[in-house]
C-alpha cells in the first residue's frame, strides 16, 4: 500500500468519525424529528459523504480484505473522540478493545 492510499484510507476515517462525534452532538437533547435537523448533524452527514467518495475511490484500486480492516480504525477514533471531545468515561475494558482492536487492524495491513 502507498503511503498516498495509506493517506486517503486515513482520511476517510477521520471523517467517518468526526461525522459519527458530530452525529451525538447534534442528536444529544433532542427527541423531535425536526430538531435532528441542525447544524452539526449536517456537517456529520458531510463528512460521511467526504469518507465515503475517498472510501470508493480506494476500493478501485485496492482489495477489499485490506481497504475494510480500515473501519477498525473509526471504531477507536470515535471511542477516543468520545473520551476526550465529549467527556465520556474511559473504561479499562474499553481501552483494551481498542488496543485489540488496533492491533488486528496492525495483523491485517502488515501481514495479511
Amino acid at each position: 500500500m502507498t503511503p498516498a492510499t495509506l493517506a486517503l484510507l486515513l482520511t476517510a476515517a477521520l471523517c467517518a468519525s468526526g461525522g459519527q462525534l458530530l452525529f451525538k452532538i447534534g442528536a444529544s437533547g433532542r427527541t423531535a424529528l425536526l430538531e435532528f435537523i441542525n447544524l452539526p448533524i449536517v456537517a456529520g452527514l458531510a463528512l460521511y459523504a467526504a469518507a465515503t467518495v475517498l472510501w470508493i475511490y480506494v476500493l478501485s484500486t485496492q482489495a477489499l480484505t485490506t481497504v475494510y480492516a480500515f473501519t477498525v480504525l473509526t471504531f477507536a477514533l470515535v471511542y477516543l473522540g468520545g473520551v476526550f471531545l465529549l467527556g465520556e468515561r474511559l473504561s479499562p475494558g474499553g481501552m483494551a478493545g481498542t488496543a485489540l482492536v488496533l492491533l488486528g487492524l496492525f495483523c491485517i495491513t502488515r501481514y495479511g
